[in-house]
Parts: C-alpha cells; sequence; structure tokens
C-alpha cells in the first residue's frame, strides 16, 4: 500500500475555482522548505497571553483522556506528544522532521526555546476537559493546547481557547460540528470527519452489500455519534438502503445487551456500532456473541459496520473485528515515506506501532511548532494566518491542506477491514482502499458556522 501523492486534478487552483478554500493571511506556500519572503523573525512586538518573551523555554499542553472509556487512545495520543517533543528539541532520530515539506524546523526546540510540557485529563467529559485546558492556561502558561479524543471535548476546548487567545490543535474530533457550526479561529482539525468517513465507505459498502439493505445504528449518544448518523443516514439511503431503527447508548454503558437483543427481530440486515474506544470493543464483541455476525436475514448474511476504527479498538476486539468494515484517518502499515519514519521512531521507542490517535497528535504538534517557526513569532494571529491555507506533504497521509475557510485538513481518506488471517496482535486492519481528496471533498458552507476573529 503507498500514499496516492496528489490525486488527479487535485492542486490548489482546482480548489479556489470550486471555492473549496478560501485564501487567508500567508497561505499560499510551495513546497520548498522556505518561509514565505517578507517573514522577519521576532518582527511582532504585540503583548498576547503567556508569551514566552525572552524565557529559554515554551510549554505546550497535552490534555488526554487518562481515564474513562477512551483512556486507551488518550495513552497513546501520550505517547505520541512525548515523542514530538523528543524530536522537536533535537532527540531521538527526528521522526517526519525529517520528511515533511515545507518545514522550518531545526531540532532546536521552537524559534530557539526549548520545548517542555504538561498534561491533564480530559477524562472524556467535556466540564473536565475544559477546566483542565483553563488551568494549563492561566496557572502553566502553555502557548498551545491540544488533545482530546472526543467531539464533545474538542467543541468545549476549543471554545475556550479562543476567548482566551491560546490556539488549539484538536487531537481525534470525528463530528462535523468541530469544523462545521462550532469551527473557531484558535482551532485547527488534522482528523479527518463523518462526512469524509461516509463519503469513502458508502461505495466500499454498496460494491460489497448492495443496494438492497436494511440497517439498525446503535449511536454514541453526543455530539459525534449523532454527526456519523446523520452522514452514514444520508450516504447509505441515497444509495437504496432503508434505516429500521436508531437507537442512542450512553457513553460507557459497558453491557450493551439491552441494545443489541432487538436487532435480530428488527428486519435490519446490517447493524452500524456507531461507537468508539472501549465501548466500540464492547459493543462488537457483544454483538458477535449474539451471534449476529454469523446471522442470515431477509436472504442475506447479516452485515456489521464501524463507521470510525482504529488500531488500538481492533486490539481490543481481536478476532471479532474480522471482515468488519470502517474507515480510519491514517494506519501503521502504510509505506509512503513519513509513515515508515514515524512508525520507526514510535516503534523504537515504545515497542509497538503506533495508532492513528498517536499519528494525528504527533503531526498536530509539528504543524504548530513549525508554523511558529516559518512565520517567526508565537503571537496567535500570526501563526493562524500561516495556517490558514498552508499545504504540506510528508507526514504521513499524502498532500494536505488546511483549509482556510474552516480549518479542516483534508487528505486521503483510508477504508479498513478486519484482516481475516492476522500475521499479529497488531496486524488486525487491511488497508481496502485509499480514497483521493477529491473523492470525500465538500464545500466549506456545507456545514457552515463562524471562525472568529484573530484578535480576542
Amino acid at each position: 500500500m503507498t500514499d496516492t501523492g496528489n490525486p488527479a486534478g487535485w492542486s490548489r487552483r482546482r480548489f479556489l475555482q470550486t471555492g473549496a478554500a478560501t485564501t487567508a493571511g500567508l497561505g499560499a506556500l510551495s513546497f520548498s522548505g522556505k518561509a514565505p519572503s517578507g517573514f522577519m523573525r521576532n518582527a511582532w512586538a504585540q503583548e498576547f497571553r503567556n508569551n514566552p518573551g525572552d524565557s529559554s523555554t515554551v510549554t505546550l499542553g497535552f490534555n488526554v483522556p487518562q481515564t474513562g472509556p477512551y483512556a486507551d487512545e488518550g495513552k497513546d495520543e501520550l505517547r505520541a506528544y512525548q515523542l514530538a517533543v523528543k524530536h522537536l528539541n533535537g532527540e531521538g532520530d527526528g521522526g517526519m522532521l525529517n520528511t515533511m515539506q515545507p518545514c522550518n524546523l531545526k531540532g532546536n526546540g521552537i524559534l530557539g526555546k526549548k520545548v517542555e510540557y504538561v498534561t491533564g485529563d480530559t477524562q472524556t467529559k467535556s466540564d473536565a476537559a475544559r477546566a483542565s485546558a483553563k488551568r494549563m492556561i492561566e496557572r502553566d502558561g502553555v502557548v498551545m493546547v491540544t488533545g482530546g479524543s472526543s467531539s464533545g471535548v474538542a467543541v468545549s476546548v476549543q471554545a475556550l481557547c479562543q476567548e482566551m487567545g491560546v490556539i488549539f490543535m484538536t487531537g481525534l474530533t470525528h463530528a462535523n460540528d468541530t469544523t462545521g457550526k462550532d469551527r473557531r479561529r484558535y482551532g485547527f482539525r488534522h482528523f479527518f470527519n463523518a462526512h469524509m468517513s461516509a463519503a469513502s465507505l458508502g461505495p466500499v459498502l454498496k460494491e460489497e452489500m448492495g443496494t438492497d439493505r436494511k440497517s439498525y445504528m446503535l449511536v454514541a449518544d453526543y455530539n459525534w455519534g449523532w454527526s456519523v448518523e446523520e452522514s452514514m443516514k444520508k450516504v447509505t439511503e441515497d444509495m437504496g438502503w432503508e434505516t429500521v431503527n436508531s437507537v442512542r447508548t450512553p457513553l460507557g454503558a459497558g453491557d450493551f445487551s439491552q441494545y443489541l437483543t432487538p436487532v435480530r427481530d428488527s428486519g435490519a440486515d446490517v447493524l452500524f456500532l456507531i461507537h468508539y474506544g472501549k465501548d466500540m470493543v464492547d459493543s462488537l464483541t457483544q454483538a458477535v456473541q449474539f451471534g449476529l455476525k454469523d446471522a442470515t436475514a431477509n436472504g442475506k448474511q447479516f452485515e456489521i459496520v464501524v463507521p470510525l476504527y482504529s488500531r488500538v479498538m481492533a486490539q481490543g476486539a481481536g478476532k471479532a473485528v474480522s471482515g468488519i468494515y470502517g474507515s480510519t484517518n491514517w494506519h501503521w502499515s502504510l509505506q509512503d515515506d513519513a509513515s515508515k519514519a514515524f512508525v520507526k521512531s514510535f516503534g523504537e521507542e515504545y515497542g509497538f506501532p503506533p495508532s492513528q490517535a498517536a499519528h494525528t497528535c504527533y503531526v498536530q504538534t509539528l504543524l504548530y511548532a513549525n508554523a511558529v517557526e516559518s512565520a517567526g513569532t508565537f503571537y496567535p494571529p500570526e501563526v493562524i494566518k500561516f495556517l490558514e491555507g498552508f499545504e504540506f506533504t510528508g507526514m504521513g497521509n499524502g498532500d494536505t491542506l488546511y483549509r482556510a475557510a474552516d480549518h479542516q485538513a483534508f487528505k486521503p481518506v483510508l477504508v479498513v477491514k478486519g484482516n481475516d488471517d492476522p500475521q499479529s496482535q497488531f496486524d488486525l486492519l487491511e488497508v481496502v482502499k485509499e480514497v483521493p481528496t477529491e473523492e470525500i471533498m465538500y464545500p466549506a458552507d456545507l456545514y457552515p458556522g463562524d471562525l472568529g476573529p484573530y484578535e480576542v
């Protein structure tokens, strides 16, 4: 499996002509690795919150779920953040600092300041995450907050960071809302969203399962689950499927038997498990134990679909994932130079391959650092303007654009399937299709929102 590179017809000119991107600030860059002409290091004297000034260090805030149903993802996120700090400070092999283009980082910190960090526990709860981020900003003086494995957390923390004038580089957040109605000037998302998952999965499900299907959805009862539910319903119903029922389930339910029992008698022949983290592990494992995977309905083989997959979740569910389709933002088996560099660095540090959570969080840290280094200042409005419309490559997903209009990253999406014959405990997902950016692209006003001001 290799990177698709630049999908046919994909160029900045095309984005601008279709209205998919808008120019803002200083985003029109080539992959030369050089800062745009006219930038002067430390040229901005404006005072701003947590300005590191003449300090020899700068502090980043890593806010991840260390407890709760998404804690396993949070542990991998924190590992990636710690690895990113090592690479930024010139320790280790440099990882994707060696492959990212354009890149002005030198391995001597950020603008010559050694990178330090503090951590917090979001508990996968919006209030706890917001309180943790606020402490980091007010007590620890962080210049950037990043992390989370929940869209509810991301939306809440992103709003706080906008209010407090500190940039938020989101971790795992898959709801359309994050860069839709809840988008913020001070927030940027590298992770893909529910719309992209549905757009990439739909054609594969149609080819593999046909157009005459009846689906039943179990949906995590918060903004991420609702977003995936809406996007998957639209795509599947547009291709002829009928949605028999859609049932909301609480976060951290543990026992899903009361929600799975009615599925057999519902008339459905496809079950969508719109769960993540431990919830997905629990619901999928129990669905298989209920015999749904081996059942038939309406004269067809009963199917289970997990719209958002991860290596950590697949490992937790084990053999239960075999043959089950889903989508993912990145996978450790990709063979492009950047992915191989990151897998090597992470594997040597921790002894196992990274998850998509780890990849996203590592990339977000480097993107922020490079934006500061390239802009020549920590002053948030100038860093934001650099990132808006920023095009880059060599980060494990082919060519990528941070769209100025909504701060959503656009890059290829992976459709995966549970491996029928895994060769190791980590070889549980098989990449079956790498969907080009042009097939998952949508207009920025499809999910309208207001970024807000540069100055807060």
